[in-house]
């Protein structure tokens, strides 16, 4: 059975998307299947990994809003092991329409927790919010990976979401976890990055990889031609620590 991990942060800017688009690259490029289900309505994921969001045809949202399966909207990204469910715009009124049906919390789940028999790993790109596009991913998830910016505020807005984190598992799924938090946007010269490392850590004891990923010109270039960051430049400290990450999330979870 595969593990469904959704990458979330409703603070925006922290490197969410970035996680997304590299984490799953990464872990694919170690001989592991993976699908990643981008729920921004944004679509950074999509269009990160080179795909023309004008020319999709079946997205998350109707995965979401309208009776099709989610195998109708995988697409092959063209990276090793790495399949995607892209995004749309209409994503961003999915919250009302969802909101209608009995058992809203789950519709997610019930599309794509077989798909675990498919895949060893699916990564779920959430929106920058904690509205009810989130909560589905939860419902659906085994776990949560939080990335937090290494900066003054870094803290700021973690405890709500670690709240909604145990309301979810206390209602709806009482297997969810918190698969970890990781420190991005790292500049390692200055103080400040150790002492936001430092206090997640005294809040969040074994539950902090011990992968930085950096500040660094790369990951911030690759999404613009439509690459991970290893598939863009294979030699450059963004790709090696996200290589890094993939390893140490492989090895949590005893799967090296």
């Amino acid at each position: 059975m595969g593990k469904i991990v959704s990458i979330s942060n409703q603070k925006g800017g922290v490197g969410k998307t970035t996680t997304s688009i590299n984490l799953s690259a990464s872990v694919g490029i170690l001989n592991k299947k993976v699908l990643v289900i981008d729920l921004d309505p944004q679509g950074n994921t999509t269009s990160g990994m080179g795909i023309d969001k004008r020319g999709i045809k079946l997205s998350a949202y109707d995965v979401l809003e309208k009776e099709i399966s989610a195998e109708e909207a995988i697409i092959n990204t063209g990276f090793k092991n790495l399949d995607l469910i892209p995004s749309h715009i209409n994503l961003a009124s999915a919250d009302a329409g969802i909101s209608l049906f009995s058992g809203k919390e789950s519709k997610l789940k019930n599309k794509i927790s077989h798909l675990k028999n498919k895949y060893d790993y699916i990564f779920i790109d959430c929106p920058p919010s904690l509205g009810i596009i989130t909560i589905n991913a939860f419902c659906a998830s085994d776990s949560v990976l939080i990335p937090i910016q290494c900066e003054f505020y870094a803290l700021e807005g973690l405890s709500q979401l670690i709240n909604t984190i145990k309301v979810v598992k206390r209602h709806h799924n009482s297997e969810l976890e918190l698969e970890g938090i990781l420190m991005t946007m790292c500049d390692l010269r200055l103080n400040l990055t150790k002492q936001v490392a430092d206090e997640v850590k005294k809040n969040f004891p074994e539950k902090v990889f011990k992968t930085v990923i950096p500040r660094a010109v790369k990951l911030s270039e690759a999404p613009g031609f439509g690459k991970p960051v290893a598939y863009f430049s294979k030699f450059n400290k963004g790709t090696f620590a996200y290589k890094s990450l993939a390893k140490e999330f492989l090895k949590n979870n005893n799967d090296r």
